[in-house]
C-alpha cells in the first residue's frame, strides 16, 4: 500500500468514527469535497501544512498515526546562501485574532502565517460560533457572532495553546461569568496567573482558581490605574484589549513594549481606540464601548525569526540575505552578534505593511566569532528578546572563548540546552536557568527528539545545520507550530535538509 493511500484510509476511518461527511471535513479544512474524495482515495499529495490542518480536523495525529513521528534529516556543515524573507508574527497574529472579536464588524487579517499555532486557535474560535474563514490562503476573514456560545468551546484545542488565554481580554465584555481552561503551549515551567489576577481585579474582574479552570466574575467594569505585577507580553495585551472598551481613561504602568503589544496597540488605534505611551512601559487607554470598523489590517513581521536567521548564518559562518527584519526589535541581538566579531550590513530602514513598524533587509558574511566578557540573558523590550535568548546558544558553540547564558525567566528552559551536548558542544549546566558553553568546538552528528517547546527546538535545528555529517532531529512538531514550511525554506538556502516520516 503506498503512502498516500495509507493515509487517505486513515483519514476515512477518523472521519467516520467522528460521524463527519466529507463535505462536513471539507468545510472545516476550507478545500472541497471532491478534494477530500481524492484524499481519501489516495489520489492526492499531501503538505505537512495539510496533514497538520487535517490533524486539528480529527482530533488526532495523522502524521503520526499514517507513518510516525515527523522528523528532519539535516546534512550539516554546509555554508548557506541566497535570501529569505521574514514572515509576518506568529505572536502579534494571535493576538490579533482575540482583539478582532472586541470590533462588532468583521476583521480582515492579511498574510498570516499558516501554522498550527494558527489553526489551533481557528479551532477554539470556531467551536465557540465564530465565523474564520481563510481568503486566498493568506488573508483571514474573523467575524463575531452577535452571540459567543462558550458551551460548545473546544477544551482539547484551548488546552494545546496559551494564546487561547487571551480571548480573557474581549470575553470580560461578552459576559459577566465565565471559565477559561488552563491553557498548555511549550514545556517551560510554572507560568503564574498573578498578573491577570491584579490587573483585572482593578478593572472590576474576580479571579478565582478552580478544580475546572480560572472562573472569572465581572461585576461592573470600570476604568483604572494598573500596575503589572510582571511586564509579560500576553497579560499586557489581555489587559490592552479589556481596557479598549471601558469607556474613560485606563493607565497600564510596567507593561511590556514588546513588537507584539505595539502590534496590538497599533490595532486598536485602527478600531477607534486613542492609546498614548506606545512603545513605552506606561500606556494610557482610552477606551471607546463601541468598536465597529470593517478593517483589513496588516500584522508586521517577525523579529524571532529574523533572528532565527542570523543565528543559522552565525552558527554556519554563511552570507545570506534576510529581508523584512524588524530592526527596532533586533538592535540589542545585533550589537551583542557585533561585538562577538558578526559581520552584517545593514539597508536603509522601511515601513511595513501596517505603516508603523519599522523594517530593514540585513546582509550577512562569514565570520570568526569571539565569545562576550559578559552573560546573555534577556530583558523585557528592549532587553534581548526572550525568545531569541535561546538562539544564542548555538552561535557560542562556535565561539572561541566562553559564554554564561542566563535564562532566568523559565524555570525549566536553560535545561533543554544541554542537548547541545549530543552534538558535541561542550554544555555545563550550571543551575535551573544558567548554562556555560565552551565554545570553538567542532560539532558533530547525532539523533535528538525535539523537546516539548518552540525556541529550544529550533535552537537543536541551528546546531545541526552547522555539524558536519548526518542528523536526525526527531518529533518537530514543535517547529511546525511557529515556523511556516521551514524545511524548504531552508533547502532554498542551500541546506540539506529533508523530511523522514516513520523512520
Amino acid at each position: 500500500m503506498n503512502e498516500q493511500l495509507k493515509i487517505g484510509k486513515l483519514i476515512t476511518h477518523l472521519r467516520e468514527q467522528r460521524h463527519m461527511t466529507q463535505g462536513e471535513l471539507a468545510h472545516t479544512l476550507q478545500t472541497s469535497q471532491s478534494a477530500v474524495a481524492r484524499m481519501e482515495r489516495g489520489e492526492q499529495n499531501f503538505s505537512t501544512e495539510m496533514l497538520l490542518k487535517i490533524s486539528d480536523a480529527l482530533h488526532r495525529e495523522v502524521i503520526t498515526l499514517a507513518s510516525g513521528a515527523l522528523n528532519f534529516q539535516i546534512e550539516g556543515g554546509v555554508r548557506l546562501s541566497g535570501t529569505v524573507r521574514t514572515n509576518v508574527s506568529k505572536n502579534a497574529t494571535v493576538a490579533l485574532m482575540s482583539a478582532a472579536l472586541l470590533n462588532s464588524q468583521r476583521t480582515f487579517l492579511k498574510d498570516v502565517p499558516r501554522i498550527e499555532e494558527i489553526n489551533r486557535l481557528i479551532e477554539v474560535f470556531t467551536s465557540i460560533g465564530i465565523k474564520v474563514r481563510w481568503i486566498e490562503d493568506t488573508t483571514l476573514e474573523i467575524v463575531p457572532p452577535k452571540k459567543v456560545n462558550l458551551s460548545g468551546l473546544n477544551e482539547v484545542a484551548f488546552r494545546k495553546t496559551r494564546s487561547a488565554f487571551m480571548l480573557l481580554g474581549p470575553f470580560v465584555h461578552m459576559f459577566s461569568h465565565f471559565i477559561l481552561p488552563r491553557p498548555g503551549g511549550c514545556e517551560l515551567g510554572a507560568r503564574t496567573i498573578e498578573p491577570y489576577i491584579h490587573a483585572f481585579r482593578e478593572l472590576g474582574v474576580q479571579v478565582k482558581n478552580t478544580e475546572r479552570g480560572y472562573e472569572f466574575t465581572v461585576k461592573k467594569l470600570k476604568p483604572g490605574e494598573i500596575v503589572m505585577y510582571e511586564a509579560g507580553d500576553t497579560a499586557t495585551e489581555c489587559v490592552l484589549m479589556a481596557a479598549a472598551r471601558i469607556l474613560g481613561i485606563t493607565t497600564i504602568k510596567f507593561a511590556s513594549a514588546n513588537y507584539q503589544v505595539q502590534e496590538v496597540c497599533f490595532f486598536l488605534q485602527e478600531l477607534g481606540v486613542r492609546i498614548e505611551g506606545i512603545g513605552t512601559s506606561t500606556l494610557v487607554v482610552h477606551g471607546a464601548p463601541n468598536l465597529s470598523r470593517a478593517i483589513a489590517y496588516s500584522p508586521s513581521e517577525d523579529p524571532i525569526e529574523s533572528m532565527l536567521f542570523l543565528s543559522i548564518a552565525a552558527t554556519t559562518n554563511s552570507s545570506i540575505m534576510i529581508e523584512r527584519c524588524p530592526i527596532d526589535f533586533l538592535e540589542l541581538e545585533l550589537l551583542k552578534l557585533k561585538v562577538m566579531g558578526f559581520k552584517y550590513k545593514i539597508s536603509k530602514r522601511y515601513k511595513a505593511k501596517n505603516g508603523f513598524t519599522n523594517l530593514v533587509d540585513i546582509q550577512t558574511f562569514p565570520s570568526k566569532l569571539t565569545a562576550l566578557k559578559d552573560k546573555i540573558h534577556s530583558l523585557p523590550y528592549p532587553g534581548i528578546n526572550i525568545d531569541n535568548l535561546p538562539l544564542f546558544a548555538p552561535i557560542a558553540t562556535q565561539a572561541q572563548g566562553e559564554t554564561l547564558i542566563h535564562d532566568w525567566t523559565y524555570e525549566n528552559r536553560a535545561i533543554y540546552y544541554t542537548e547541545l551536548a549530543k552534538l558535541g558542544a561542550d554544555v555545563t549546566l550550571l543551575d535551573p536557568h544558567r548554562v556555560f558553553i565552551r565554545g570553538g568546538r567542532k560539532l558533530k552528528p547525532a539523533e535528538i527528539i525535539c523537546p516539548p517547546a518552540l525556541r529550544p527546538s529550533v535552537m537543536i535545528l541551528v546546531a545541526m545545520l552547522a555539524a558536519p555529517g548526518v542528523s536526525v532531529l526527531r518529533n518537530v512538531y514543535p517547529i511546525e507550530r511557529g515556523y511556516e514550511d521551514i524545511c524548504t525554506r531552508l533547502q532554498k538556502l542551500g541546506a540539506k535538509i529533508k523530511i523522514l516520516k516513520g523512520i
